[in-house]
């Protein structure tokens, strides 16, 4: 008998014929002997819905009422899901994030989970049910709601199964795993059967959407293997664990393109130690996150500084940096029509010519290069949003990842 957490994406319970399809997989499952722990995201579109109607009411909410309300995409489901498999005849109970024992911090629509008291979930277990958890939500100190960002019911998933020490943690996408490219956009993109920790965070943090980023990191940090599969088929998926010195063998593992970026540009920055510092304190400060930075040579005691922060927080930015663009007498600018295109491979630490490759092939279908920062096993580049698709077919055909 092994205990297991499975986590199933919107997609896979995006409506009443999912859920029962999900429930008949659970079931069968469980008639082989094994505990599980189930986690949902919200059905597909009711999150992006409910924004949108929060946006129509108000312009700028509340993080905390956004919060408040987000979270019920993810109660409606667990509900729908346990009523699935007690009709199936499974027993089962739902858990919203807080019953479940997640406590987070106190940061409104991206909190960090700080402890998980698994008691609860562990006693409903020995009494033979199915726990079907609500990702993407805990609750803070004070008894807040609080939500844990974009594709939180990820680390919902790889954090519970941590905490109670489950021998397999499943993540069930609309995918057969991780792809060395978007499929939708690479079209000869194929799928990898086992991926390091590492590779996977700089493909989730540059752009691939079938992981979140945080939750790659926190599978890490605890050493959490986990397989990514779908959850429309029995086929097996991409195995995300430590890195092994076989995977050196493959130089570039994956392509991602993250077009929901923006550049943001402060002109005319006073040129002396200490005011750069004064920007990330702004943007830390408000709990937004940075990518790329690029400062230029200074000139006349003035220097432009640009870096890179999600399309969504740019307004967000703007208002937190305005009192050190003032104080400092500086100008502010953004740019959004552009994204990061990345390739990523443990590989790279032990090879070289992957940025000469990378740059010539960028040359040859006529896309100019706006910043690049790189990391031990990653290089990425800012380009024009509308090349970014063409570029990465012509990236992945230039690193043999067409082929087996």
């Amino acid at each position: 008998m092994a205990l297991i957490v499975q986590k199933y994406g919107g997609t896979s319970v995006g409506d009443v014929e999912r859920i029962k399809k999900v429930a008949e997989r659970i079931k069968s499952i469980r008639d082989d002997g094994n505990q599980l722990v189930v986690i949902v995201s919200a059905r597909s579109g009711v999150t992006n819905e409910l924004i949108a109607r929060a946006k129509a009411i108000s312009a700028d909410p509340s993080e905390r009422e956004m919060d408040q309300l987000l979270s019920i995409g993810e109660q409606e489901t667990i509900a729908f899901t346990a009523m699935a498999l007690h009709a199936v005849g499974v027993p089962a109970i739902s858990y919203t994030g807080a019953q479940a024992g997640i406590v987070t911090d106190k940061a409104y629509t991206k909190a960090r989970i700080q402890s998980i008291d698994a008691a609860a979930m562990k006693a409903d277990l020995a009494k033979g049910n199915v726990i079907i958890v609500a990702g993407f939500q805990g609750i803070d100190s004070d008894g807040q709601t609080t939500t844990l960002g974009r594709g939180g019911s990820d680390l919902s998933a790889i954090a519970i199964a941590g905490a109670i020490k489950a021998d397999k943690c499943e993540i069930y996408t609309d995918v057969d795993g991780v792809y060395t490219a978007d499929p939708r956009v690479v079209k000869n993109a194929r799928k990898i059967d086992e991926i390091s920790y590492d590779e996977m965070l700089e493909l989730a943090s540059s752009g691939s959407k079938v992981m979140q980023s945080r939750s790659v990191e926190f599978a890490k940090k605890y050493d959490i293997q986990f397989e990514v599969r779908s959850s429309f088929n029995h086929n097996p998926g991409t195995l995300v664990k430590e890195e092994a010195a076989s995977m050196e063998k493959v130089v570039v593992r994956g392509v991602a393109v993250d077009k929901n970026q923006a550049k943001l540009i402060i002109h005319n920055l006073t040129d002396k130690p200490g005011t750069a510092a004064k920007v990330f304190r702004a943007l830390a400060d408000a709990n937004i996150v940075v990518d790329m930075i690029v400062q230029n040579v200074g000139h006349n005691g003035v220097a432009n500084l640009t870096f890179t922060v999600p399309s969504i927080e740019v307004n967000k930015a703007k208002q937190a940096l305005a009192p050190v663009i003032n104080e400092v007498g500086a100008k502010l600018s953004a740019q959004e029509e552009f994204a990061k295109l990345s390739v990523v491979g443990v590989g790279m630490k032990t090879h070289s010519g992957v940025a000469a490759t990378l740059f010539k092939t960028l040359a040859d279908v006529g896309v100019n290069i706006d910043l690049i920062s790189t990391s031990e096993i990653r290089i990425t580049v800012a380009i024009d949003q509308a090349k970014a698709d063409d570029a990465a077919r012509a990236i992945h055909t230039a690193f043999g990842l067409d082929k087996a």
